[in-house]
């Protein structure tokens, strides 16, 4: 699958470390443009509609939480979020208003661009695996190439992961989903079981049940997650 040529948007305020993403970024083929600061992030997003947007949660203006809730109020588009602290809090309201994945500063440039990579490869697979499918389990309605979801009649707005974690579900319902496979199938990341994978995880899970229903996903101790939709 050829990523090359994808457009990615940096908003980072620190200026040596927006120039070092850049230029890795550029390196390995991707359209990168760069925004410091929160205000400047929304309108180059607007204006741009990059495939993926990498998103510090520190800048001037207003800070990379608005800025993700205010990008994917417009449109769903993956966001990878960076921050300063690892801090589960911040994590997680980073995950709750629509990042896909984070990195905690510092990290490598190889660890990013293999995020950025595995970002877009989700996405060009969710793409690609259109098939006019429409699921339906009890009340809960998903048209897959239209990437709309309804329960009992009333439409949710989930973010890209969101979606393809329920559709990854809806495809399986009633069997149980082990964390380290849902991040790999789902996130597409290389390393399982690490305490951040798990706690995206459940960070999502957490996102799907108060937007479609706290009895949507059963939790498996231990284990992982089963979707008891039209069970």
């Amino acid at each position: 699958m050829e990523l090359g040529g994808r457009r990615v948007l940096v908003v980072e305020d620190d200026v040596t470390i927006a120039a070092s993403i850049v230029a890795r970024l550029r390196a390995e083929g991707f359209t990168v443009e760069v925004a410091h600061d929160g205000p400047a992030a929304v309108e180059a997003e607007a204006s741009w509609e990059p495939d993926l947007v990498v998103l510090d949660v520190m800048l001037p203006g207003f800070d990379g939480l608005e800025v993700c809730r205010r990008i994917q109020g417009r449109r769903p588009v993956p966001v990878l979020m960076l921050t300063a602290r690892a801090d589960e809090t911040d994590m997680l309201v980073g995950l709750g208003v629509g990042a896909d994945d984070y990195l905690t500063k510092p990290f490598s440039m190889r660890v990013l661009t293999a995020r950025v990579h595995a970002l877009l490869r989700r996405v060009e697979r969710s793409a690609s695996g259109g098939t006019g499918t429409r699921i339906v389990l009890g009340d809960l309605e998903i048209d897959v190439d239209q990437r709309r979801v309804a329960r009992a009649g009333v439409a949710a707005q989930l973010t890209p992961i969101e979606f393809d974690l329920l559709v990854h579900f809806a495809r399986r319902p009633r069997s149980v989903q082990p964390r380290e496979r849902l991040l790999s199938e789902v996130w597409d990341w290389d390393v399982h079981g690490t305490s951040a994978g798990t706690r995206a995880v459940d960070s999502h899970i957490k996102a799907l049940r108060r937007k479609l229903g706290a009895d949507l996903i059963r939790t498996v101790h231990g284990v992982g997650y089963a979707l008891e939709a039209g069970s």
